[in-house]
């Protein structure tokens, strides 16, 4: 698969990244899957809801936090999925940031990662965005780098 945004898409997740440091931001991106390629045509902000007493399987849950966990609101992903709906759109990726860390998915994020879903990570380093990399998850539960195509034309392409 591959990936096609926009440059004001990616400046957006990167205002946000930069503004939530240091903890992790999230959100949804929106558009459609056609053949082998997805073309986001919206970036929604979302609020990162982490709250350790969520994670009961994770042993040492209470040493984490919005510094380097995120979730999205099941109300807000239901909400945000039957507006995008409405307009004809669909979910077909999830972004987030990692604050000091690099911009590759950890063992938590390829827990939580569904297949179907592009993921964006961009590292924030000292309040700065340093990088920014897309991951999708393959047949056997593990995140492959995923193509980026950086186009001002999305909506001429669908």
């Amino acid at each position: 698969m591959v990936l096609n945004i926009s440059p004001p898409q990616l400046q957006a997740i990167r205002a946000h990244a930069e503004n939530t440091y240091p903890e992790e931001c999230c959100g949804l991106l929106l558009g459609k899957a056609v053949d082998d390629q997805k073309f986001v045509t919206e970036v929604v902000a979302t609020e990162n809801a982490w709250h350790a007493a969520a994670l009961e399987w994770e042993d040492d849950s209470t040493n984490h936090g919005k510094i380097d966990r995120y979730a999205i609101a099941p109300q807000e992903m239901l909400k945000i999925q039957k507006t995008a709906r409405d307009r004809d759109l669909d979910i077909i990726g999830i972004y987030h940031s990692h604050p000091n860390h690099p911009a590759i998915p950890s063992e938590c994020d390829r827990l939580f990662a569904w297949q179907q879903y592009s993921y964006i990570i961009v590292s924030v380093v000292n309040g700065e965005c340093d990088d920014l990399q897309n991951w999708s998850l393959d047949d056997r539960h593990q995140f492959h780098s995923e193509n980026l195509i950086v186009t001002e034309r999305i909506e001429s392409l669908l």
